[in-house]
């Protein structure tokens, strides 16, 4: 393995991720369900992190595209999606992240968002790289699950290419046997030694993909334990999906933290951050 980089703090909308720096809390849910419902899920979630003294990032997709069946619910569309997420970051003048699944996408999507997002099943496409790297947005890479942590080097080398050092790379766990992840800490000061400002998710880490047969399953109660241990190897943001009834949301429901969970959680997250980063 190769020295670590200098290390990098990337910013975006008074946000900024840096190994250095207290970490961001990224959260929302799996997909945009309704105007209403993302309002009221950040709300919650902006008054937790406010509370806790934690920076923080809205999170949710106008589009499912990789479902483990094709009749599950996929999101609201595109312009819909990205009119609410407008919405949210203009009532409570946080920054937005959403996916971007195709190299016709990334125009509309970053003239809205403030964050891209590039799926864990595309982090090797090229195209989409370059196209989200010559957008100017910050981009953020979910290291697929089938990836070694050194393999994301030549990921980020692809976005910086355009010009653009707004990288953020994210773990989400790796391919253990058959529908099973597995979280190697080790891969995220493996990351960091990029130089850029690591993530760690915490939530799709439990996920079981294809585990319900056709859906996928997990199980959220890992979750927390994870991203404890996450912030004690010193990551500059975790990332937690949320929801007020995850057992009726339309994906990722088994691992999805019930809100009541969220500000314990940040209590003790900040805690150990506090600790690690002096």
């Amino acid at each position: 393995m190769t020295a670590a980089l200098p290390t990098r703090r990337v910013t975006v909308g008074g946000v900024t991720f840096a190994a250095d720096l207290p970490f961001v809390f990224v959260s929302g849910p799996c997909q945009i369900e309704s105007r209403d419902h993302s309002l009221r899920l950040a709300e919650h979630l902006a008054a937790a992190t406010r509370t806790a003294g934690v920076p923080f990032v809205f999170k949710a997709s106008y589009d499912k595209a990789n479902r483990t069946s094709g009749l599950g619910q996929r999101g609201i569309g595109l312009d819909e999606g990205l009119r609410i997420l407008g919405d949210v970051r203009d009532a409570f003048g946080c920054p937005v992240l959403t996916d971007v699944h195709a190299v016709d996408q990334v125009a509309a999507v970053a003239d809205v968002v403030d964050i891209l997002q590039i799926p864990a099943f595309l982090c090797r496409q090229t195209d989409l790289l370059l196209a989200a790297g010559r957008s100017g947005r910050v981009i953020n890479v979910k290291k697929g699950q089938f990836l070694a942590p050194w393999d994301m080097t030549a990921v980020a080398a692809k976005i910086e290419s355009t010009g653009n050092t707004g990288i953020v790379l994210c773990d989400r766990g790796a391919s253990f046997g058959y529908n099973t992840l597995v979280s190697d800490m080790r891969a995220l000061p493996i990351m960091a030694r990029t130089g850029y400002p690591v993530m760690f998710d915490a939530t799709h880490s439990v996920q079981a993909p294809g585990g319900l047969g056709d859906s996928s399953g997990g199980d959220r109660s890992f979750a927390p334990v994870l991203a404890r241990a996450a912030v004690a190897a010193g990551v500059a943001a975790v990332f937690a999906e949320a929801h007020d009834d995850p057992a009726n949301a339309p994906s990722d429901g088994a691992i999805m933290l019930p809100l009541e969970w969220i500000a314990p959680l940040l209590a003790k997250l900040v805690a150990i951050d506090a600790v690690v980063k002096g």
